[in-house]
């Protein structure tokens, strides 16, 4: 596996789950597509951190000479945009999903300097709403760097309210899930090694791929973070995610790539909340 230090500068990241129409509760993480070949190999890379930034940047011009601005994904760096300011703040668990691609701004109103799709790794796209203004909703997105968030309109959203959170304590090394604010579990789990640690601060569910032919764990949930210190993982675009290993021998330690390993009790807890569910990591 190729491995190269993050060169990227802090400027602006990039996300996924639940405007107009609300709902209980956002789509669950389990029990979507099962993850393709080529899925499969991008479960393997979110393990550990790695890819290739495959996004074009905010004013490429493409062969016909128009301008095509960049996809607000996993694969992309967005530094134009601004960035998350609070952190360690907590949403009220209000999540978006775009009924088509979108145009992101960096202020309500402004030209767009990118675009969310209605997908994320062949799911549906739901991204966390940090911010809401008449007519618009900030969002939290999945790409680099991490926090990057950007405005949407808000027609054309789906919105839905995940009472669900999820918070890594990277000191303790161990993940607390809660419902409705009570604590449905509390996990030792294995973080990020010190030359490679897992990324603090908030971000979001992003997707769930279950692997057809699983190795080291039936489920994996990419978030909407990246490691800071690999650029490429495999092939990969370098994002965090949770999922199960087959010794149980790591859970309390500090030895991956910058993914969170999960018990096999906790990952089947974690499969049952919604996409763009907040997940708050602190050291």
């Amino acid at each position: 596996m190729r491995r190269q230090r993050a060169q990227r500068r802090a400027g602006a990241p990039s996300g996924g789950s639940l405007g107009v129409f609300v709902s209980d509760e956002p789509p669950r993480a389990a029990g979507r597509t099962a993850a393709p070949a080529l899925l499969l190999g991008a479960a393997l890379l979110l393990t550990g951190c790695g890819g290739q930034d495959k996004g074009a940047h905010a004013g490429a011009s493409p062969a016909g000479g128009t301008e095509k601005l960049p996809q607000a994904t996993t694969y992309t760096t967005l530094n134009d945009l601004p960035r998350d300011a609070a952190p360690s703040a907590k949403g009220d668990g209000t999540v978006v999903h775009p009924n088509d691609t979108v145009p992101v701004s960096a202020k309500p109103g402004a030209p767009a300097m990118a675009e969310l799709p209605s997908t994320q790794l062949k799911g549906p796209t739901w991204v966390p709403v940090l911010e809401s203004r008449p007519g618009w909703r900030r969002v939290l997105l999945p790409s680099r760097p991490n926090g990057v968030t950007g405005w949407i309109p808000d027609s054309g959203l789906k919105a839905a309210r995940s009472t669900s959170a999820i918070k890594v304590d990277l000191g303790d090394r161990k993940l607390t899930l809660t419902r409705a604010g009570r604590k449905v579990g509390t996990w030792p789990v294995a973080v990020g090694a010190p030359k490679t640690p897992t990324p603090t601060g908030r971000t979001f569910l992003l997707a769930s791929l279950a692997p057809e032919k699983p190795t080291y764990s039936p489920l994996i949930l990419p978030v909407g973070a990246h490691s800071a210190t690999l650029d490429t993982f495999g092939g990969g675009p370098g994002t965090v995610a949770f999922h199960g290993w087959p010794s149980k021998s790591v859970f309390g330690k500090a030895v991956t790539h910058g993914c969170v390993r999960v018990p096999a009790g906790a990952l089947k807890q974690l499969s049952k909340v919604p996409l763009g569910t907040s997940v708050q990591i602190t050291d």
